[in-house]
């Protein structure tokens, strides 16, 4: 952290353009402390800091680390095409900090969605070679048999894979409902191993990524909240650690 001028301040926050940033100040839009500061040029120590625009309260942040719980039918692009982007979920600030998906969920999937504007972040946690396991309650059109459970414990092979990819754990939740951990993050890989084993997938909902759930963030369906560094450490890989 260090000391910026207040429209880079505003500019780094995701308030938009420079030139609108400084605007806003010049207007008495921002105040820190409760007192207006209407200079731009003024720079103040970044560490700690809290400012308002328009009343809103907004804590300075280098990086932003987020979860949604995503909705179906919103996909996970900064450009979508058939349906609305998770974007449009977040205050618009985000758009303009160039928050985006780490990885993606199918329009129709739903559950945990992490996003940031950490490059070297989202790297890492979409990186096969990371082998962070992530939690998924799949809803099948057949019943779950015992075949269908051994089947993807054993391994499936999938077009274009090299070599047959399995489960890390495969539980029987009812019926037609299995919780499966998987951490090679393949595209589409839950529904594509369902059908390899002789299944369907007729919903599918990501519920934890590393050690880190949406029963702990306690987020409804749209809703996003901040992640603090207790969170991002859940999602380091901890060897033998299932989430």
């Amino acid at each position: 952290m260090s000391k910026l001028s207040l429209d880079r301040i505003l500019q780094s926050q995701g308030f938009g353009t420079r030139k609108y940033c400084r605007e806003l100040i010049a207007d008495g839009e921002l105040s820190i402390g409760g007192e207006v500061r209407d200079q731009y040029k003024e720079s103040v120590e970044t560490a700690g800091l809290v400012f308002s625009i328009f009343d809103e309260e907004w804590v300075y942040r280098e990086r932003v680390y987020l979860a949604l719980n995503k909705p179906a039918n919103f996909e996970c692009s900064r450009k979508p095409s058939h349906h609305p982007g998770v974007l449009s979920l977040l205050p618009e600030q985000f758009s303009w900090r160039d928050v985006q998906p780490v990885g993606r969920l199918d329009h129709d999937t739903t559950g945990l969605l992490l996003m940031s504007d950490d490059g070297p972040f989202i790297h890492a946690q979409s990186s096969p070679k990371k082998h962070i396991p992530k939690l998924y309650v799949a809803t099948t059109a057949e019943p779950v048999s015992d075949e269908l459970i051994e089947k993807l414990m054993n391994g499936v092979q999938l077009h274009d894979e090299p070599a047959p990819l399995s489960a890390q754990t495969c539980v029987r939740l009812g019926a037609y409902q299995l919780q499966i951990v998987l951490e090679q993050g393949k595209y589409h890989q839950v529904k594509r191993m369902l059908a390899a084993a002789g299944n369907h997938c007729a919903a599918l909902t990501r519920t934890a990524i590393g050690r880190l759930s949406l029963a702990q963030l306690d987020l409804a369906q749209g809703e996003w909240c901040y992640l603090d560094e207790e969170h991002l450490d859940l999602l380091i890989p901890d060897e033998g650690a299932v989430p």
